[in-house]
Order: structure tokens, then C-alpha cells, then sequence
């Protein structure tokens, strides 16, 4: 039974209008997520998106490429019910956030480090309302509760299908500034993630490149991407 693979037994997939926002049929039986609840999508674009990689499935189900469906079944099945949870893990990522905490040497990486990271820490003070204050090495310090407190309120604002992109942009880049970045679009996707990776590229141009190292990154960049993209989806007219 292991070899079991489900199969295609429909002819098309169409996005449908219901109460609450849309959902994908297949050959007029709605699609639901793995836990059997109703796939209710808040935008029709997403529903599109969905749709599109049913019908691109051809005899066997491959969920590998359904990320759009992945994650918006994670959104309802997994995030929803426990958003709370959701919120406060990626919340306590700004009081130890990834730009904050910069290298004491050597001079070249701590000069990177400020030029790069420094602007992103002014633009949530001014868009976010959230001032963080960078440290040297690795020692933790609280940052400012009304900024902790500004950031857990933003954080706990978003619908369920944003947070769970927002998990994977803030829990792959390390960053909840970076997340919000992200989820604001003020920055080029690919920017953002190269700000994330500043350290993984200084270490490459010091000791050279590792493939595996590469490889996983890759992934980890793709899955990144995708979630920017299900961000837009998110807030798409």
C-alpha cells in the first residue's frame, strides 16, 4: 500500500464563488483540504492558482507541485486553528531578530553588516513603528517592549492564509523585519532574501563554495519566493 498514488478522476477544475470567498471544483464536486474542511479561498486569484494546479495534474496526484493548494490548506487546517500559537512564535522573532545581532570583527563583515542591514532596521522604525537596536555579537538583549508590542499587534492582524506565508518568509530569512519586508512588497523578493544570506555569503567569498550548502539554500530561496507570491495572492483584487 505504500506505492498507493492517488489518482485524476476529473476532467476540469473551475474556480466557483461561495459565501465567504471562493473554491475550486472538480468536475462540480468541491475540492476540501486534507482535514476535510471546505477549501474557502479569499481571493479569486488565489482560487485560479489553485484551480490551475489541479488541472495541471496529470494521471497521478503529485502535491509537489501544488504548493499554491499546500499552503493554503496549511492556512485553513493548521493556522487557523491555532493562530494564537501561530502569532506569538513569530512574533518573538523581533526581540531576537536577525539584523540585530551583528559581528565584532572582522571589519569588513561589520562594515556589511551596518551598510545592508542598518537601512532595514530604519525603514521598520519609520513604516513599522517598530525601532530595533542592532548589538554586537551573539549575547541576547531585550529590545524595546513598545516595539515587541507594535510588532505582536501587526503580526496578530493578519488572516490566516497571510500568516501562514508570513511563517515561512519570517522562519526562513531569520527575520521579522525581513517578513514584513516582504509582506509590505517595499523590497524586491530577491533583495530581501539576499540581505537574509549576508553572512552565508560572506563565509562563501572567505572559504569558498560549498554545493550542498548551495543546494539547500536553493530550496530554502525557492520556498522563500513562493511565499512572497502567496503573499500577492493574498491581496490581489
Amino acid at each position: 500500500m505504500s506505492d498507493w498514488k492517488a489518482k485524476r478522476f476529473w476532467k476540469d477544475a473551475a474556480v466557483v464563488e461561495v459565501e465567504g470567498g471562493f473554491t475550486v471544483e472538480l468536475d462540480g464536486r468541491r475540492v476540501k483540504t486534507p482535514a476535510k474542511r471546505p477549501l474557502t479561498l479569499p481571493t479569486r486569484a488565489m482560487a485560479e492558482a489553485v484551480a490551475a494546479e489541479w488541472q495541471a495534474q496529470e494521471k497521478q496526484i503529485d502535491p509537489r507541485t501544488m504548493p499554491v493548494t499546500k499552503t493554503a490548506n496549511a492556512a485553513i487546517d493548521k493556522v487557523a486553528v491555532q493562530k494564537d500559537e501561530v502569532v506569538e512564535m513569530l512574533a518573538a522573532y523581533g526581540d531576537s531578530d536577525l539584523l540585530c545581532y551583528r559581528a565584532e570583527s572582522p571589519e569588513e563583515l561589520v562594515a556589511r553588516q551596518d551598510a545592508l542591514w542598518d537601512p532595514m532596521l530604519d525603514w521598520a522604525a519609520a513604516h513599522l513603528g517598530a525601532k530595533l537596536a542592532p548589538r554586537r555579537g551573539i549575547m541576547h538583549a531585550p529590545q524595546d517592549p513598545q516595539a515587541l508590542a507594535e510588532l505582536y499587534r501587526r503580526t496578530a492582524a493578519l488572516d490566516a492564509f497571510e500568516l501562514a506565508a508570513f511563517h515561512d518568509l519570517v522562519s526562513l530569512t531569520g527575520s521579522l523585519v525581513l517578513g514584513f519586508a516582504a509582506l509590505e512588497q517595499s523590497h524586491a523578493p530577491e533583495d530581501i532574501w539576499t540581505l537574509s544570506r549576508l553572512d552565508e555569503t560572506w563565509q562563501a567569498e572567505q572559504w569558498g563554495r560549498d554545493d550542498i550548502a548551495e543546494a539547500e539554500a536553493e530550496i530554502k530561496r525557492q520556498a522563500f519566493l513562493h511565499a512572497c507570491a502567496m503573499i500577492v495572492l493574498c491581496r490581489a483584487a
